[in-house]
């Protein structure tokens, strides 16, 4: 097992009261929980094998080049002090360990399907039953659908699914951070927090896992990273390819750590 199972019940605890705790702080304040953030995403990192500390890592560069670029740039979502505060890129690496400790603490297939109900059901609800219109979340759950469907990671992006949409709809309710009414300079409605915002967390989980091996490759590490790809599949070709869910008997990503 890459990542203890535990990860999946403390790690979104921590996660919890740590948003809670910011809607009630200084900028001061808030730099001292990005700092204790970053320790314990260090913390978190030191029992794991190096592939799966890389992994985490990449997630933390992509999905901060992701919120520099949506909320700073663009403004489709604004945290509370329209900064991006400096516990957010830690906690990105956070959510996908607890990802990952949720799909080897539940059956594979279990939690797929739980995401890809959960997903459609919040799709749907956005453009017919939420009293906001949800039309811009709603083109992120196809890609998403997809990604469980036929890569072979499905079950750790499902599981970071579960994580993210729990803490969205955490973080909007008690006022973390609000997105935009419509996507600025497009006039797209999008919710609150919208239904396909963890079509977002795919990519950034998909670059981190293709950019991983070669980290550890570039640290000295003995993982040849061609190899690596070849033995355990290319995830984006994998994509191409339909593979029956119940096939699965753990997910991509901590089946590809077990190789050194």
């Amino acid at each position: 097992m890459t990542v203890p199972r535990w990860y999946a019940a403390a790690l979104p605890a921590y996660l919890a009261a740590l948003l809670a705790l910011d809607t009630q702080v200084s900028l001061r304040v808030q730099f001292a929980l990005g700092v204790l953030t970053f320790g314990v995403l260090v913390a978190a990192l030191r029992p794991l094998l190096p592939l799966v500390r890389a992994q985490a890592l990449g997630v933390v560069v992509f999905a901060t080049v992701g919120e520099v670029t949506g909320s700073l740039i663009w403004g489709v979502y604004h945290y509370r002090l329209h900064n991006l505060p400096l516990f957010i890129p830690p906690a990105h690496g956070l959510v996908y360990l607890s990802g990952i400790a949720l799909s080897r603490s539940v059956r594979a297939r279990a939690v797929v399907w739980a995401a890809a109900a959960g997903a459609a059901a919040w799709g749907i609800a956005g453009l017919t039953l939420l009293p906001r219109l949800d039309v811009a979340g709603a083109f992120g759950v196809p890609l998403l659908l997809v990604f469980l469907w036929r890569s072979r990671s499905r079950a750790t992006y499902a599981g970071v699914f579960l994580v993210v949409a729990a803490l969205e709809l955490y973080g909007t309710s008690i006022g973390t951070w609000r997105w935009a009414h419509d996507l600025p300079g497009l006039g797209i409605p999008d919710g609150n927090p919208p239904s396909g915002v963890a079509s977002g967390y795919v990519w950034f989980d998909v670059m981190a896992l293709l950019v991983a091996p070669w980290l550890v490759y570039a640290a000295g590490g003995t993982l040849k990273p061609k190899r690596w790809i070849r033995s355990s599949g290319d995830l984006l070709s994998s994509i191409r390819r339909r593979e029956p869910i119940g096939t699965m008997s753990a997910s991509g990503a901590s089946s590809r750590a077990s190789v050194t």
